[in-house]
């Protein structure tokens, strides 16, 4: 079958880590760690799993950190390859396991890419399982298949950037008939938003900020007004079809990343502002919650200096190694600094529900309005466009870019 593969090969690694910089076609030449292949199709692992054909999968800001060799190595011990990419999944079932039950052959379906005990067929549960932290799972080098803490980082799941991967029956999400496949495709990198949003109490929020106008920043815009909060949502975008895309979605004030924003913001929310010998100025007041849905050390820097004193700074941006931050905020404003990474159990409206299950819910109701998001798909042997596309959403005016494997 049809496949783009990443294989691990420390000398390219290297040279694409301090090469690509200069020059970003190095990223999908052929001294980079991923290929487009022909690759047998991956088989059952056990019983309990299904095939999956893929119609549609997104490509990712950690796919994209894996082909640049931008990302952390925290992953890379735990991790099994070669391996196909692609996490944000929605397909149809093509073949199930003797033990699989209450589903069926072509039901459409959303894979929950993390790789838990269940999907690893571990008893008892590791600690962070049995607790209902799936994504935190403990034993994921462990069980019926290779290393990997998600689908699309292991060699023996597959992933979603070929015709066929697999997953266990626990990881199956229902696609609602109605729901299109370009709205489908967009519910891991939501449930990630919502993951986020609902670790926080807004009750007495005034200001909420959000950094970033990539597929997180908008999609935690577009989440926090699905859910109902009214509160005034300040938003940092960088291009100006983010800065569209951001108002549309419902942001109330949407501020370039130029080096005035700090004085913009200042205005904005109130906050008093004072200049250091050198550096960026230090704030008195400002948001009560802040999102940084980027994770560089400029934006991280940013979200804990634009937050006012015991307000909560959310890491949903995955970052990579972050330098010259300036941690003096946090202590001295008593901020509460959390990450929040992936999905899982949300406590909403005083129900338990899985984060998956309420972002279906919130996407049937007005998924609609993420549909501009989704750029125009690409098939899998234009791979080197696709992912140059991804890299320079700038130029080319896109935010999620997906692969078409739909006959």
């Amino acid at each position: 079958m049809e496949a783009i593969l990443y294989t691990k090969n420390i000398p390219r690694y290297l040279a694409i880590r301090y090469l690509g910089k200069r020059w970003r076609s190095l990223y999908t030449s052929p001294l980079s760690c991923i290929n487009h292949v022909d690759i047998p199709e991956p088989q059952l692992p056990t019983q309990q799993w299904v095939k999956i054909k893929t119609r549609l999968s997104g490509i990712c800001g950690s796919d994209l950190g894996t082909i640049t060799s931008k990302g952390s190595l925290y992953f890379s011990p735990i991790t099994s390859t070669p391996f196909v990419l692609g996490h944000e999944i929605v397909g149809e079932i093509a073949e199930i396991g003797e033990q699989v039950q209450d589903w069926s052959i072509g039901d459409r379906v959303v894979i929950e890419p993390a790789l838990s005990c269940s999907v690893r067929e571990i008893e008892p549960p590791c600690h962070q399982c049995k607790n209902l932290r799936f994504a935190n799972c403990e034993n994921i080098t462990k069980g019926s298949i290779s290393a990997g803490v998600q689908t699309g980082f292991c060699r023996d799941t597959g992933g979603g950037w070929s015709q066929y991967v697999l997953a266990h029956h626990s990881q199956l999400h229902s696609v609602p008939e109605e729901m299109s496949d370009e709205i489908a495709v967009l519910l891991e990198p939501f449930s990630c938003a919502l993951h986020g949003i609902l670790n926080v109490r807004y009750d007495e929020a005034e200001n909420i900020c959000v950094i970033g106008g990539g597929t997180i920043g908008l999609l935690t815009v577009a989440a926090l007004r699905m859910l109902g909060y009214q509160n005034r949502i300040i938003n940092f975008v960088k291009h100006p079809h983010q800065q569209q895309f951001a108002r549309d979605l419902g942001a109330d004030v949407v501020i370039p990343t130029n080096r005035s924003r700090y004085d913009v913001f200042s205005e904005l929310t109130d906050a008093e502002s004072f200049q250091p010998e050198t550096g960026k100025q230090i704030l008195f007041g400002g948001a009560d919650s802040t999102f940084d849905c980027i994770g560089s050390s400029v934006t991280i820097d940013d979200a804990l200096r634009f937050t006012r004193a015991n307000g909560d700074v959310i890491l949903l941006g995955m970052p990579g190694i972050p330098q010259n931050i300036d941690w003096t905020s946090m202590w001295y404003k008593q901020l509460n600094v959390k990450g929040a990474y992936a999905y899982g159990m949300e406590f909403f409206n005083d129900e338990q529900v899985h984060t998956f299950q309420l972002g279906t819910h919130l996407l049937y109701d007005h998924g609609a309005n993420l549909l501009p998001l989704v750029g125009t798909p690409f098939q899998l042997k234009d791979y080197k466009k696709a992912i140059q596309t991804a890299l320079n959403t700038g130029k080319t005016g896109t935010v999620k870019t997906v692969f078409d494997l739909r006959e």
